[in-house]
């Protein structure tokens, strides 16, 4: 059983005079009965130990998640996974000046790339059932045998909807031409327990991300940054000593210390959280084939229901889904889904399921087109710019990602011929990003 080195520490001098120090609540009055955790919110003290040159209980912290991660070294982020993915792909920007990402990679990753002159290599697979599929190896092979600039390869495992990519044959790929594979397992924390599947970053990747708070008991903003090529961590550490706060929350930073040694002192309730989507999948409900269990994405197309009108019947009855991307709703399960939970959904499912007002409301989403790269994405950055309707847009070079939220899939990417089917899918998608008052920003045309 491991110890919680951070939060018995924050317990030990919780009733510590806060007067003298940040924060501001100074733990006291109305603040302190409205927010439990002032307390243990504090600052770097002789007791608390510094993130940016941890000694005490959080380099015990750090040592300890690295080892139960399987990684040389782990660092604990408070600033959600998008600092972690800017780390990564500051270490590797020194080995080549594009990079291999897959288009539907986060918004934290075309970010990198704008910040740190990378050109994106898009790599876009096959869709299943309207969703996107990890790209395949045999596509990375021939990318990197043609470019030697390449620095490697930034991988999403799972995606939103739980695809888990080939890492096994990434891996193969990525190291028969020497170059580095960054894994970007935001929504796979749970991963490091199921490692016998060969689904888990930190079997094969250089470095990886895990958002601790996704999956585990862990709060929002908790995440992980691990590193397996000791070559890269002191890139790492100099990328952390720019893109993280120099304030870190404490309760988030013992959180996730909690999160990740608590379902490795307890494996049976995974066992327990994954019988939860099996009994979801077990009363008829038609769900995308992930085999990722924490994600249960549960098709609409053949219920013939609008996912949005189901949404808000389920909200009425105080069931939120993740998202709803005009066809599935997601639901996301965790270790500390409980039975009770699992049968509480089935149950508002079927009275949505069953209700005829909302039955043929469905209607189909345009597909997500696939485009040829026409020019680069930072040429398209760097380049004067204009905003323009979307009718008016077909034919023109994008300038500014513009997509579908949820899931932030970009319809066109700057650089991309914006298609017709691209102005298609972004004028009926209920949620959209890019768009401003119906335009779209695109590459001024030379007079």
């Amino acid at each position: 059983m491991y110890g919680y080195h951070i939060l018995n520490q924050l317990k030990k001098y919780s009733k510590a005079n806060k007067s003298f120090h940040v924060p501001g609540h100074k733990a006291r009055g109305e603040f302190n009965s409205k927010f439990p955790i002032a307390k243990m919110d504090i600052t770097e003290l002789s007791y608390s130990d510094n993130l940016f040159c941890p000694d005490g209980v959080i380099l015990g912290a750090q040592r300890d998640i690295a080892e139960i991660l399987g990684a040389k070294h782990s660092r604990i982020l408070t600033d959600g996974s998008t600092c972690g993915v800017l780390s990564m792909l500051y270490a590797m920007k020194s080995r080549g000046n594009k990079i291999i990402v897959p288009r539907n990679c986060h918004q934290s990753v075309w970010n990198a790339c704008r910040l740190f002159n990378l050109e994106p290599v898009i790599v876009q697979g096959e869709t299943e059932r309207g969703v996107l599929l990890p790209p395949s190896p045999s596509l990375i092979a021939e990318l990197l045998e043609n470019d030697i600039n390449i620095c490697g390869m930034l991988a999403l495992n799972p995606d939103y909807y739980g695809n888990i990519a080939p890492l096994k044959e990434y891996y193969k790929v990525v190291k028969k031409y020497k170059r580095l594979l960054a894994v970007d397992q935001a929504h796979g924390a749970h991963l490091a327990f199921e490692r016998e599947n060969g689904a888990y970053a930190g079997v094969y990747a250089d470095l990886w991300v895990d958002g601790a708070h996704k999956c585990l008991p862990a709060l929002t903003q908790g995440a992980v940054l691990s590193v397996n090529n000791e070559a890269l961590l002191p890139s790492v550490d100099e990328a952390l000593s720019i893109f993280r706060t120099t304030s870190p929350s404490y309760p988030i930073m013992a959180s996730v210390e909690y999160g990740i040694k608590y379902v490795a002192d307890n494996p049976s309730v995974v066992s327990a959280a994954k019988n939860a989507r099996a009994a979801i999948e077990g009363k008829g409900f038609d769900l995308y084939p992930s085999k990722d269990w924490t994600k249960v994405a549960i098709d609409f197309e053949p219920l013939n229901i609008c996912p949005d009108k189901a949404a808000e019947m389920l909200e009425k009855k105080g069931i939120y889904a993740e998202l709803s991307d005009g066809r599935y709703l997601l639901f996301y399960l965790s270790p500390m889904t409980s039975p009770k939970d699992a049968a509480d959904l089935i149950s508002a499912l079927n009275t949505v399921k069953n209700n005829k007002k909302i039955q043929a409301t469905y209607k189909a989403m345009p597909p997500l087109p696939k485009h040829e790269r026409t020019y680069s994405f930072l040429y398209a950055l760097s380049r004067e710019s204009e905003d323009v309707p979307l009718d008016c847009a077909v034919g023109r070079m994008c300038a500014k990602n513009a997509g579908v939220t949820p899931p932030c899939i970009p319809a066109a990417v700057a650089g991309e011929i914006i298609s017709a089917e691209a102005v298609n899918l972004l004028k009926k998608a209920k949620n959209t990003f890019g768009i401003s008052g119906g335009k779209i920003t695109v590459v001024k045309k030379e007079r």
